[in-house]
């Protein structure tokens, strides 16, 4: 009897804690299915609410109708219009340097002169035996003309007096072509001969160049000649002469084509004031000829390139037919591209003049993509770009 007792009291005191536990679980169950109904609903509002994309700020351009001058392009170098290495016409030793390495040099400077003190003596000994053939010849035209000698010492004391002055003008030119001069005007280069040295016949002395005008010689295929002439305009730029553009005239052109290449010589003259452009310069030369037509014109960065087909990005304003709110949307256009000059490119499909375009970043843009447009930080495209790390 009292084992049963005290199971009943046991079981009396179990009974509560089983029913808080129940309690506890069903409330945990409700709380879980009305915080899964509410996701349930947000889902199902979100699902049925249309997905709107936020508008991507773009820069833009507009595409441009312009007149573009056809241009031949090619590559080319400079070379002197005179230039050449001034050398000795005799030997003998350097005895004054009248010139400055990299100086200026007018015609008929002397440049270098050697030493002629032994020939200036000799010229001296000339000068005194002509000077006694000069009297000899006077006394004998005075005493012929009264018929005191005959005619034929009047003839030889003439011949001793052009022997006499022979001697002499030979000595003197020979001092003369011991003075180097500048033939023409002209830059100098670095001089090859220091006083006191002895030099060679026909060793060379210094560079003269002169560099103002030059030439740009370069080539064109031989499908252009039809077109050339002489007289057309010629723009060259430079590397070494960085943000500056040269020009000149087209002033000669090759009778023949090179067999080899089937290219065509060609050569333009450009005026060379400030000698910026020196013989031996690598340049760019393009050759602009005199028609012009017109151009629709975009930056490059405006175009996607694609192996598919080369785009660009038109935007265009597009009313919602619902909120009737206008918007700028994307449409992709494909385009057919020409000849590119500078930071353009011209357009000969798929826009027309007027359009506005998306003239930065279209890599990530995607057709019918809504955008809002700002060019306060948009790069501004030129037809002679110069950057600063040129």
């Amino acid at each position: 009897m009292h084992d049963v007792a005290k199971d009943i009291a046991t079981d009396s005191k179990v009974r509560p804690r089983r029913g808080a536990v129940g309690i506890a679980v069903g409330g945990l169950v409700i709380l879980i299915i009305l915080l899964v109904g509410v996701k349930v609903m947000q889902i199902s509002k979100m699902m049925s609410t249309p997905r709107t994309m936020p508008p991507t700020t773009v820069s833009s351009t507009e595409v441009k109708e312009e007149d573009w001058a056809p241009v031949f392009s090619s590559i080319g170098s400079v070379s002197a219009v005179q230039g050449a290495v001034i050398a000795a016409e005799l030997g003998g030793v350097v005895a004054q340097v009248n010139c400055q390495n990299g100086g200026e040099a007018k015609k008929g400077e002397v440049l270098v002169k050697l030493d002629t003190s032994s020939e200036e003596a000799q010229l001296h000994t000339a000068e005194a035996d002509l000077e006694l053939a000069r009297t000899n010849l006077l006394r004998t035209k005075d005493l012929a003309a009264r018929k005191v000698v005959s005619k034929q010492e009047l003839d030889a004391a003439q011949s001793a007096f052009g022997q006499k002055q022979g001697v002499v003008d030979n000595m003197r030119a020979f001092i003369t072509k011991k003075e180097v001069r500048a033939p023409f005007d002209g830059q100098l280069g670095i001089r090859q001969v220091n006083v006191g040295q002895s030099i060679d016949a026909r060793q060379p002395v210094v560079q003269l160049t002169a560099l103002d005008p030059v030439y740009v010689d370069f080539a064109l295929p031989q499908q252009d000649l039809p077109q050339l002439a002489t007289g057309f305009e010629t723009h060259v730029r430079t590397d070494a002469v960085p943000g500056r553009e040269f020009k000149g005239k087209l002033t000669a052109i090759n009778s023949m084509v090179d067999t080899v290449t089937r290219n065509v010589g060609v050569q333009a003259t450009l005026e060379n004031p400030d000698h910026a452009l020196k013989p031996g310069m690598f340049v760019n030369v393009q050759v602009m000829l005199p028609e012009k037509k017109k151009t629709l014109v975009i930056p490059g960065s405006a175009i996607s390139y694609a192996p598919y087909g080369d785009s660009v990005y038109v935007i265009e304003k597009k009313k919602d037919p619902k909120t009737g709110k206008e918007s700028q949307t994307l449409r992709q256009a494909f385009v057919r591209i020409g000849e590119s000059r500078g930071d353009f490119v011209s357009v000969t499909d798929g826009v027309k003049a007027g359009d506005v375009i998306v003239s930065t970043g279209v890599f990530k843009l995607r057709n019918g993509m809504p955008v809002t447009i700002n060019n306060d930080l948009a790069p501004k495209p030129q037809l002679n770009p110069t950057p600063a790390d040129s």
